[in-house]
This record gives structure tokens, C-alpha cells and sequence, in this order.
């Protein structure tokens, strides 16, 4: 398999960029369209990762949007996102951030915004949080602020993908949005979610400079959530520290998890509360979703948050403990899958629905959808939702909403030298590979291709697979228009994240 190629890919791939860090000696990066650092640019070489690539093809139709996602996220950014072939450099301070245009634009329609917390939250934490007015959420001075950031991201089907980096403070923000029942859900998210979480940071910043013992917009995690465990909690800067110092650094890290969670809720109440503003024109709106995956790498932790079925895979060198036995390469699963098909999230729904004896029809929720746990996806969370839609289309027994979940999975993994990279994926990719495959094709490529691009190949690998499995050519089956291609496979959109720490990959990702 290794040695077959996707014949026609080369066109059919719209999303792929790659990305990397500057060595040494501040020799300028190089992306996938031979994009260069500007003359005499010097930064110093980050630690937590050296390089990046992103890749994805497309297989659902997709239809026009709602008039926020087709209209003002559609025109003033999303074209931005579409499928650039490399990271371009953006400021740290632009004088207009998306949400500053949404607060502007959508004041008659969506004037009403709120960021209602979790319950845990108490009230005058919600004070707090609606005090602040939307055009308020800008970058300024938080820790993952920098002189400059680089971003990449684009569209494939019903999928959105970002990346952004900052090689200056050493952090990496990769998402995957895997869009369902239409684009409208991924789209908002890759317009609205990355600036929300900005602007927590910059909360969290200003607080820590006050030195408050607890941010108002920290949510309540616990170690079981988040993975972190706290007899092993340890600086981001220096190692050695006394417990105090410890004790705040794992704090440091709970309230960074329960930034991405809060970004993740106001995102969410914003969506729906669009939904109901529009589902009088559009009552299809109340029926799409978007599952989520985020990866936050910040110095030595990688940070995850994810809801529904995409993965991020890590693959680790395990050391052999017997004198002559080679280390080998092992693939961990960093983030939970939430679809019915898992028992413990099948249980979950049973224990929150004791009245209702049909909260899984036919291996889906309601009998409508595969996922527990999604963004949107309204009408299985309100009855006023459910009701706007006619027909067959409708729940009959919605008995006790919400049935699907926004409650995220959250975890924290501290990087170590043994740790080589990081796959990110959508459920495209493990409808064809599992975690053991995917890292064992990304590893041997990598090994004989090492300035190669290890996310295509991985999708090129995928096109080839399903083919077979079709009875196709390659080229027959990208030939295969999109809408009718889903018979064959989902969309797919897959980011390698090369970590900094092991250095085994010196050479950037390289496109034709």
C-alpha cells in the first residue's frame, strides 16, 4: 500500500497546508506554496513542535447557508479560510476581530447574545460574563498573545479545519469541525470559536495579574474529567518547583480546560439562539451540527476538547525493557469517542432519560443520530426546536430534552521526549484506518519521505482503500461527483502534528 499513489488527488484535495518552525539558527520557515518568513525575520525555535501538515477531501454536497454563515461570516471570512495552500502571517491586534463584526452587523437580530455558564457557575459569575459586550472580544495581552500569529484552515464537504501558531510563545491551535445535516453549524463554529477562546485567554490573563485566586469564568473540573493528575503536576517553565508552585501550575491548567469549555458553551448558545431567529425561514437549521475537536499545544501540554467522533491519536516510542528489544512505536487515543455505539455513553443516556424507554432507536440517538454529544443540532436539545420541524422529520416522543450533549470531553497530556506526533482527525479517516494503522502509515511514510507531507498521504492512502473497497480506481472514484461520493466515504480532513521534542523530522511538508 505504501507504494501506490492517488493517481488524481492532486486536484481533488482542496485543503492542504503545511508548516514549519524556524531551527536554530532562525533560518525562515517554509509552508506548502514555498512561502517564506520575511528577510531578516528571527525567531526563536519553538519547543513544542517542528512541524504541521493538513489535508482533506471533500465527499457531501453542500447547500447554501444561513444568512450569517452564507452572508456575513460567508463574505467577510470564511473565503479567507477556503483551502489556502500555506500559513500566511496574520497581526496579534487586528483593529476588527470577527466577533467585533458580528456585535456590529447582527445588532437587529442578535442583539440578545448571551454566554450563560454551566450551572456550576454561580450568579454573579453570570453577571460577570453579560456585563461584557461582544465587540469587547478582541485579543490584547493574553499568555497565548504574540507580535504575530500564522494561520492556515479551509473546507472540504461539510468539514472546517483550522491552525493557527505562534512560534514566539510556543503554542498551536488546531480544530476539526465535522459538519452534519449542513454546513451552517461548522461554518459559524470556524468563524466565531477560535476569536471566543481569545478572548477568555485575555480574561484569564488579567486576572492572573491581579492575582485572583479564581477567574470569573473558570469552570469546575475535576481530575476524572480533565486526566490530570495531581501528584504529577508541574510548571510550564521550570521544573523543581516547590508544592505551591505546583499546586498553581495545576490549576493553571484546570482553568485553561474550562477556558476552552466556556468558549465552547457561548458558541453553543449563540448558534441556537440564531437558530431560533431564523427556523421560521429556514426549519432545517434546527437539525444541523457540527461534532468538535480542539487541540491546544502549549509549551509541554497538549490540551484537547472534543465532542462526538473525531480522534487525536498521539504516537509514542515505548522503550523496550529487555536488553536487545527495539523501542516500537504505540498509538494512544487522547480524546473519547461519544457516539451510541459506546456503552458507557449509551448508559449515560438511559441514567439522564429514566421515563423514556426509546432514547436509542437503532443504534442512534432518538433514532436520529449517530453522535451523543454534538454542537447544534437543536431539536433533539429543545422541544420549541423539535416543533419546527414537519413530518417524518419530527421526534414523536421527545419526552425529556436535551438528548444530545455539549458537555465536552476535556484532557491534558504533558509531552515527553518519547512522544513523536499527533494525528488529528475526522471520522472519515477511522471509518478506514484505526488508531494502530493510522500512526503506522504516518510513521513509515515520514521515515522514507521525511519532507514530505504525512497528512496527504495518509488522505491519498484513504482514497486508495476505499476505492478497492468499491471496486474503482482511484480515478474513477474521485471522478465520482460530490453528494454521490459519500457512498463511498465522508468526508475526511486529517492535520499531523510533528512534535518539537524529539526532533526525529528536520525538513518542512512540501506541496505540488
Amino acid at each position: 500500500m505504501l507504494g501506490d499513489n492517488c493517481a488524481d488527488s492532486e486536484g481533488e484535495i482542496k485543503v492542504s497546508f503545511g508548516y514549519q518552525c524556524n531551527d536554530h539558527e532562525g533560518i525562515p520557515c517554509r509552508g506548502g506554496n514555498r512561502y517564506r518568513v520575511e528577510s531578516g525575520r528571527k525567531m526563536p525555535r519553538n519547543h513544542s513542535f517542528s512541524c504541521l501538515s493538513g489535508a482533506a477531501l471533500s465527499a457531501n454536497a453542500t447547500l447554501a447557508n444561513t444568512n450569517i454563515c452564507n452572508g456575513l461570516i460567508g463574505s467577510d471570512i470564511l473565503p479567507g479560510l477556503d483551502s489556502p495552500n500555506s500559513f500566511r502571517r496574520v497581526p496579534s491586534s487586528p483593529s476588527l476581530s470577527r466577533l467585533d463584526i458580528l456585535s456590529t452587523s447582527l445588532q437587529s437580530t442578535m442583539s440578545n447574545l448571551s454566554c450563560s455558564p454551566p450551572s456550576s457557575v454561580d450568579s454573579h459569575e453570570t453577571d460577570f460574563c453579560l456585563r461584557q459586550p461582544t465587540s469587547a472580544l478582541t485579543r490584547s495581552d493574553s499568555f497565548l498573545n504574540a507580535v504575530e500569529v500564522q494561520v492556515a484552515g479551509g473546507a472540504a464537504g461539510e468539514d472546517r479545519v483550522q491552525a493557527v501558531c505562534s512560534e514566539e510563545n510556543e503554542w498551536l491551535f488546531c480544530a476539526i469541525y465535522d459538519g452534519f445535516n449542513g454546513r451552517d453549524a461548522a461554518d459559524f463554529l470556524a468563524g466565531t470559536l477560535y476569536e471566543t477562546i481569545m478572548f477568555y485567554f485575555n480574561l484569564l490573563d488579567s486576572e492572573s495579574k491581579k492575582d485572583v485566586p479564581r477567574a470569573p469564568f473558570e469552570c469546575s473540573l475535576d481530575d476524572s474529567m480533565t486526566g490530570i493528575e495531581p501528584a504529577s503536576a508541574e510548571s510550564f517553565t521550570r521544573k523543581g518547583m516547590d508544592p505551591e508552585m505546583e499546586a498553581s501550575s495545576h490549576s493553571f491548567r484546570h482553568r485553561v480546560l474550562g477556558i476552552l469549555q466556556r468558549a465552547l458553551i457561548q458558541a453553543e448558545n449563540d448558534f441556537l439562539h440564531m437558530v431560533e431567529q431564523e427556523m421560521e425561514d429556514r426549519p432545517d437549521l434546527v437539525s444541523v451540527g457540527s461534532c468538535v475537536l480542539v487541540t491546544l499545544l502549549h509549551g509541554k501540554h497538549l490540551y484537547t476538547l472534543n465532542l462526538g467522533d473525531s480522534r487525536a491519536v498521539l504516537a509514542t516510542f515505548d522503550e523496550g525493557n529487555s536488553i536487545g528489544q527495539c523501542e516500537r512505536l504505540k498509538a494512544i487515543q487522547l480524546t473519547d469517542i461519544h457516539t451510541a455505539d459506546n456503552e458507557v455513553e449509551r448508559t449515560r443516556l438511559l441514567n439522564e432519560h429514566p421515563d423514556d424507554s426509546t432514547p436509542v432507536v437503532a443504534g442512534k440517538v432518538k433514532g436520529k443520530l449517530k453522535v451523543t454529544r454534538a454542537f447544534g443540532v437543536g431539536y433533539l436539545k429543545k422541544k420549541k426546536l423539535n416543533d419546527a420541524l414537519m413530518g417524518i422529520l419530527r421526534v414523536r416522543n421527545l419526552i425529556s430534552p436535551p438528548y444530545i450533549s455539549t458537555e465536552p470531553s476535556l484532557n491534558v497530556h504533558k509531552i515527553s521526549r518519547s512522544d513523536h506526533f499527533v494525528i488529528v482527525g475526522s471520522d472519515g479517516l477511522f471509518d478506514f484506518f484505526n488508531n494502530e494503522e493510522a500512526v503506522k502509515l504516518v510513521h513509515s511514510y515520514m521515515s522514507s519521505t521525511p519532507s514530505g507531507d504525512p497528512a496527504k498521504f495518509l488522505v491519498e492512502q484513504l482514497v486508495i482503500k476505499a476505492a478497492r473497497s468499491a471496486g474503482f480506481s482511484t480515478e474513477e472514484l474521485l471522478n465520482v461527483p460530490a453528494g454521490r461520493r459519500r457512498r463511498y466515504h465522508d468526508d475526511v480532513t486529517v492535520i499531523v502534528i510533528i512534535l518539537g521534542t524529539n526532533h526525529r523530522t528536520s525538513k518542512a511538508s512540501t506541496y505540488l
